[in-house]
């Protein structure tokens, strides 16, 4: 029994670290994140007019244009066309598909009520239910019952719209709605732009159809969503004018308490929206002063608390245009959704600001239909109709706009993905024990002021001196064997490593940390790449190092070659099953750990090779490299490949030569 102990402690006892380390990350950057919402409050606080919110607005709106890459420059027509109807009496249901962008066909289906004359329309976004639209079908019908037109179509990646489709899973290879999000997600960021500009021009462009309907009066539009579908409501509401009214639920929030928690996947979490001085609250100014619903539930992840926080804020600036009574907070049972007395107060809204307070807001029954009945497409996916995915919309935009830079530059921007405490690092020992001839010792180095990061040193008994090896994390069996080969090993655990991928299929790494670390300005390939310098401060420091390598293996060698960039000290480097580029990872609709790569608009002028380039080929031995789903891949170059089951010590004794 001691025994089974002692082997589950060990076993145990890298996840207890890791989870230790990625809770320390999480608190220093809600740190920064709570000091840039304090800033912001005290910007707020000092708006007394609606004149000075008029300009705050302004620069909200250039500000989240500018965060997002702007909209796609495109007016192309729709050409939409009705593929099938669904007729229920009082209104009927028509499977519309219209194009957003050349060959990028959005799905949907408008329900229309069948009587006369022109109706106030409402669009609806879907949050992440994987059947898109058909989620809609009750509070849409229930819409035209009461004399709207109403709007449900497709987000990519869910209904009809799933990316990289294999018939033969009759699924995505890449998992559900939001792992599919995830994966354009950091594409987008290489790019230099956000997901979320792809799914608010889908918006736009479903307002365009709605607008070009006989039965529509474009005047009097809406929008409303729950989840995802809150999110785009709120984007849209925000940056289209042609939205008059809007109600999103189980999304608005403050990252005063969001930030630790469900922060949201890729559309939901905009790169440098905390540092740009934003909080979500800003949605709801922009609005303002049209009417506008906040919903959410007892016990959703969207908390209650948060929500509250934006209200509150939210109603004093609406108190400036003489206009409190355009803004309400409900509040329904349950968990994340829109119950009965959420969607009744929906309705109750759309009725009081968009037909003039004349309709019943109860609801009432209607017919529910399974997915398929309400299917657009013959196929059930556009990808076989000839749409385009987005990964080749992202590349195609990436490429017409890519310019090369200098070294100088690609330098400057590293510093600035790589920007920590310029405070000295100070470290600590502990744990020391010898295994071996080799005193093995647990080392703690200063990253930040109020952040450390841990590492392990393997020292060999001899006092002659000795090359030193900085090793990316914790492979204990890799350090084991260079320090019996001779060399100093420090094995570095960067900040916030080590965490398991959590996604369905294991694609997605650290796409938390990497997405908070965004919101609040920061870029955690870069910050480890600081990290490892911190760490090759400290070998440097060991007395008889007299001059140091580095080895990291998969996307961990990105920020090795980060950090070998910006600083010379690094004299060889050996980067082992670490893919060649990130170039690739766009092209491809599926790919592992991208976020851990990524860095915001850096494929707009480089890529991996020419941080290769910079360091200086001869410097590197690179061994296997592999494709964003971890294959090996033969290519030309300076590239050595293993023969099977081809062992370490090889390669170990080049680096250290």
């Amino acid at each position: 029994m001691r025994l089974l102990l002692v082997l589950l402690a060990c076993l145990c006892s890298p996840l207890a670290e890791a989870q230790d380390s990625g809770a320390a990350l999480t608190e220093w950057l809600n740190s920064e994140a709570q000091k840039l919402l304090a800033s912001r409050d005290a910007g707020i606080a000092a708006i007394q007019s609606t004149g000075q919110a008029e300009q705050r607005k302004a620069a909200v709106r250039d500000k989240l244009l500018g965060l997002i890459g702007g909209l796609p420059n495109y007016a192309g027509p729709l050409n939409a066309h009705v593929t099938g109807s669904i007729d229920h009496g009082q209104y009927r249901i028509e499977k519309v598909i219209f194009e957003s962008l050349p060959r990028y066909y959005v799905t949907g289906n408008l329900y229309v009520p069948n009587s006369p004359g022109k109706h106030p329309a409402v669009l609806m976004p879907m949050g992440h239910w994987e059947g898109g639209k058909d989620a809609g079908q009750r509070v849409c019908a229930n819409l035209a019952l009461k004399g709207f037109v109403a709007l449900a179509f497709d987000p990519v990646g869910q209904g009809e719209r799933q990316q990289s489709y294999d018939p033969r899973l009759e699924g995505s290879l890449a998992g559900g709605p939001t792992d599919q999000h995830f994966m354009n997600g950091p594409q987008a960021i290489l790019a230099g732009e956000s997901f979320a500009r792809y799914r608010i021009w889908d918006a736009k462009r479903a307002l365009d159809y709605l607008e070009s309907r006989p039965e529509v009066d474009a005047d009097r539009l809406g929008a409303t969503g729950c989840s995802g579908g809150g999110t785009l409501t709120t984007y849209i509401a925000a940056l289209d004018s042609r939205i008059k009214v809007a109600a999103p639920s189980c999304y608005l929030n403050s990252y005063k308490l969001l930030f630790t928690g469900s922060i949201g996947d890729s559309e939901q979490s905009l790169p440098n929206f905390l540092s740009s001085g934003l909080d979500q609250t800003d949605y709801v100014e922009l609005f303002a002063p049209k009417p506008l619903l906040i919903t959410s539930t007892e016990q959703d992840f969207f908390t209650p608390a948060g929500a509250k926080i934006v209200y509150d804020e939210a109603r004093r600036w609406y108190r400036l245009y003489g206009a409190e009574d355009h803004i309400r907070w409900v509040v329904g049972p349950g968990g994340h959704g829109t119950p009965l007395e959420v969607r009744e107060a929906v309705y109750e809204w759309f009725i009081r600001w968009l037909n003039g307070g004349k309709g019943d807001w109860r609801e009432q029954p209607v017919t529910m239909h399974p997915n398929h009945e309400l299917l657009v497409t013959r196929t059930g996916q556009v990808s076989a109709e000839g749409s385009r995915e987005l990964n080749e919309i992202i590349l195609e935009g990436l490429e017409a706009r890519r310019k090369s830079a200098s070294v100088d530059e690609l330098k400057a921007y590293l510093r600035a993905q790589a920007r920590s405490s310029s405070t000295p690092s100070s470290s600590t020992r502990s744990g020391s024990r010898i295994v071996n001839g080799v005193t093995v010792e647990q080392i703690a180095i200063q990253a930040e002021p109020d952040l450390t990061i841990g590492a392990t040193l393997y020292t060999p008994a001899d006092s002659a001196a000795k090359p030193g090896v900085l090793l990316v994390g914790s492979d204990e069996a890799l350090a084991t064997k260079m320090a019996a080969a001779g060399a100093v090993v420090l094995a570095l655990r960067p900040r916030g490593t080590g965490m398991p991928d959590l996604s369905n299929r294991g694609l997605l790494g650290d796409w938390i940390g990497n997405t908070r670390a965004w919101l609040v300005g920061r870029n955690l390939p870069g910050l480890r790449a600081a990290d490892i310098l911190k760490g090759v401060d400290f070998l440097i420091s060991v007395n008889g190092v007299r001059d140091v390598r580095a080895v990291a293996r998969g996307v961990d060698g990105v920020w090795l070659l980060v950090a070998a960039t910006l600083d010379p000290r690094i004299g060889r480097l050996w980067l082992d099953r670490t893919p060649p580029n990130l170039i690739s990872a766009v092209k491809a609709p599926v790919h592992r750990r991208l976020h851990d790569a990524t860095m915001p608009g850096f494929l707009l002028h480089w890529d991996l090779p020419d941080m290769v380039s910079a360091i200086g080929p001869a410097k590197i031995q690179w061994t296997d490299p592999s494709t964003w789903m971890g294959h090996v891949t033969p290519l030309a170059g300076n590239y050595q490949y293993r023969y099977p089951d081809q062992p370490d010590d090889d390669f170990i004794q080049m680096l250290l030569r």
